[in-house]
């Protein structure tokens, strides 16, 4: 498959799969991945390690840098695939303002599901605590901006396997 000459974003709440599912689709285009949450501030680690929710201000930088980083890939013409929760239209418009041609691929789960995934997940700063306000934050992306939604039940090969083949429907 000839890598995209427009970066995705892979997008959803915490335990949803954003960084598993987004490693494979990189290495699977032959472009770059970007771990989204490497990229938050130091105060928004502590906040969310404590259990503090994130606002809109809170997010703001963060959200700024994820839009440099996708401004340098659209510049060079350069794929890349973002893991980045993107709960609101205005955080997903602040990415767009990086690059135009994004592509947003949401990662859709029951909320059981997701909170077993962060029981079960060791390493991470996010406490499964915060899974509810970020369920109650969460504005899934409308027909107008065109995002590939995806059930998380299936298997990540899978997942990656039905990315590619949508966005090879969409640029034929």
């Amino acid at each position: 498959m000839k890598p995209p000459e427009h970066s995705i974003v892979m997008m959803g709440v915490s335990g949803c799969g954003k960084s598993t599912v987004g490693h494979a689709l990189a290495d699977a285009l032959g472009v770059d991945f970007v771990e989204g949450d490497a990229l938050h501030p130091p105060r928004n680690v502590q906040l969310m390690a404590a259990g503090t929710p994130l606002t809109d201000n809170d997010r703001l930088s963060w959200l700024q840098a994820l839009a440099a980083r996708l401004a340098e890939a659209h510049a060079a013409r350069r794929g890349l695939v973002v893991s980045c929760s993107a709960l609101k239209r205005a955080y997903r418009d602040a990415l767009r303002s990086g690059a135009p041609d994004l592509r947003f691929v949401y990662l859709r789960g029951d909320a059981a599901l997701l909170e077993e995934r962060l029981r079960t997940r060791v390493g991470h700063y996010m406490p499964a605590s915060l899974l509810c306000s970020q369920l109650d934050t969460l504005e899934p992306p409308g027909p107008d901006e065109d995002a590939i939604t995806m059930d998380i039940t299936e298997p990540s090969e899978r997942i990656v396997d039905a990315i590619k083949a949508r966005l090879l429907a969409t640029h034929a």
